[in-house]
């Protein structure tokens, strides 16, 4: 069960950003990020260990993006699915698949350890909206007509566009998100863009940069 001081800044973070959560589902993400810190300490899924830290490295940096997904998508959000791309221990899919249960998110990764618990926090948290795909983009085919491709500092925009593109339809998009705005990553990929956007984004507790990156990607762009 999750410290209160956890519970706290989980709470206090998600009112700072206007998030509006639910006690189970805030119950889900403490959850969460409890099975990752036992998984942690044997299979090192990620850099951060220090608990206070996920909750806001983690968690709230993950559900920042909930406001852009329901400003971009509105109505059509409700029963879309997304692929997230190189998830990691399962970020952003997994916190935005708790806020988010009408949604689908198929979670992909090459490392088979972060499989392995991606499969375990699925079973553990009764998540029903998630599936788990072990292996590399570069070989997978859309499963789903996924409404994006979502990456958390996976690669750079260009590595993206070469692994991903095929998993996008023709009205498809991507979201990157990123730390500091990635501008000569953008000019090196604007001539395979049809439409590009960068959303600021405000991570509650942390003081480093974050924004989101949203395009799509001209007919012929797919590689170079």
């Amino acid at each position: 069960m999750a410290s209160p001081r956890l519970q706290q800044i989980l709470s206090e973070g998600l009112d700072t950003a206007a998030l509006v959560l639910g006690e189970n589902q805030q119950r889900q993400l403490l959850d969460y990020l409890d099975l990752l810190q036992r998984w942690n300490a044997r299979f090192n899924l990620t850099a951060i260990r220090d608990p206070e830290a996920m909750v806001t490295r983690h968690l709230l940096d993950s559900l920042v993006l909930l406001p852009c997904l329901r400003q971009f998508y509105g109505d059509a959000l409700s029963g879309s699915s997304f692929i997230d791309v190189g998830t990691g221990a399962g970020l952003p899919g997994i916190p935005l698949a708790i806020a988010l249960p009408d949604c689908h998110f198929t979670l992909l990764d090459s490392n088979g350890k972060k499989t392995r618990f991606l499969n375990q926090a699925r079973s553990t948290l009764g998540l029903q909206n998630i599936d788990v795909i072990h292996g590399r983009v570069e070989a997978q085919t859309p499963a789903r007509d996924y409404l994006a491709v979502l990456s958390r500092a996976f690669a750079s925009l260009g590595d993206m566009i070469d692994g991903c593109h095929q998993l996008s339809g023709p009205d498809g998009e991507f979201l990157a998100m990123k730390g500091q705005r990635p501008d000569e990553e953008i000019e090196a990929v604007r001539d395979r863009l049809a439409s590009l956007s960068i959303t600021d984004l405000d991570v509650p507790g942390l003081e480093e940069a974050r924004c989101l990156v949203r395009f799509t990607l001209q007919p012929a762009a797919t590689r170079n």
